[in-house]
């Protein structure tokens, strides 16, 4: 779980390309959900049927999961509209492999669809939401603003919870979606899995574009998008699992956008975007939160973002280079001696 203040109010609308005349962000997850469960004995997945009729596929919650489930589960939740590869050591000293993230649809695949903007509760129940289902159920004012609805039948979404959803949880998202129960399907992993915790830190390119969404930036200016961050070891629980995949990218994500725009606007941002702008950067994340009394609320909204982002201005030419890679904080989180 990357843990930030969620807020909603600066992006510029626009109707064009994200339109619902576009292919179905829903349609395009639902494929490789599909793809997913035929091939769910090899993945280690377990598929499972709701009384409702909601297909459930457990990919690190009872299930074994991992490392390709974790980049399928990435990739669903990108809604297919991104890639995402895992490789050997990190080149930032943390010992840990690279988990790389591009797409070329970074308004769509992270803002629309990989962003966790849906808290689902229900009766002792809780994980946070994200995948395409939410540009149907379009509980946030953010899809106004970039002017997106998916008028899809049947949704996909993405559940970071480390317990399977309910019957009652699968009707709650059904009815909110406008759907048939049985026209949904959610992937589910715990933090502390080996798929949740690739989930979790291939969301770099998200989490500089929600930064830059805070700052006021007009976000239809990206058009690529490429990010990595350390794979962090799996922690024992999900409080520990937090806070390992939240300093993987804080400390270890390094984020390039393709944008159009003034050199002097990416000049006056730039700097504002990485997390060493924040005040309660320095410390690993559980530090970080127990200094709070263990209140996320508290923490500084500025600190969610990754430690490097390059701009490359594709109106001039001009790359422009904020932040740095913290190999240190990231060693003592993940425990490397």
């Amino acid at each position: 779980m990357l843990v930030y203040t969620i807020h909603y109010s600066r992006l510029t609308k626009h109707s064009a390309c994200y339109s619902s005349r576009m292919l179905s962000l829903n349609e395009l997850a639902w494929r490789r959900c599909d793809e997913l469960a035929a091939d769910a004995e090899r993945l280690n997945v377990a598929i499972s049927f709701a009384a409702s009729g909601t297909r459930i596929i457990d990919c690190g919650v009872n299930a074994a999961g991992g490392l390709e489930a974790g980049r399928w589960l990435a990739e669903i939740c990108l809604a297919d509209c991104g890639r995402v590869e895992i490789s050997g050591s990190a080149a930032n000293d943390s010992s840990a492999p690279l988990v790389t993230i591009r797409t070329d649809r970074p308004l769509l695949a992270c803002m629309a669809s990989q962003y966790a903007g849906w808290q689902i509760t229900a009766d002792k129940y809780f994980a946070m939401g994200s995948g395409p289902m939410r540009a149907v159920s379009r509980r946030e004012p953010l899809f106004e603003e970039i002017d997106y609805r998916d008028a899809a039948v049947r949704v996909t979404g993405v559940l970071e919870s480390s317990k399977l959803p309910t019957d009652e949880v699968c009707q709650q998202i059904a009815s909110q979606c406008g759907v048939a129960a049985a026209n949904v399907t959610l992937l589910v992993a715990r933090t502390a899995s080996i798929a949740g915790t690739v989930q979790v830190v291939a969301r770099t390119v998200e989490t500089a574009l929600h930064k830059m969404h805070e700052l006021g930036y007009d976000l239809k200016k990206a058009i690529s998008g490429l990010g990595s961050a350390p794979l962090p070891p799996v922690a024992a629980d999900d409080m520990a699992a937090i806070g390992r995949t939240n300093d993987a990218v804080l400390y270890g994500g390094d984020v390039t956008l393709w944008v159009r725009d003034d050199d002097a606007r990416l000049t006056e941002i730039g700097p504002k975007i990485p997390s060493s702008a924040s005040r309660d950067f320095g410390e690993p994340f559980a530090a970080i939160f127990e200094r709070y009394g263990r209140d996320f609320y508290k923490i500084d909204p500025l600190l969610f973002s990754p430690a490097a982002v390059t701009l490359i201005n594709l109106t001039s030419g001009k790359v422009h280079r904020f932040g740095q890679l913290n190999p240190d904080v990231l060693k003592r989180s993940f425990g490397i001696l």
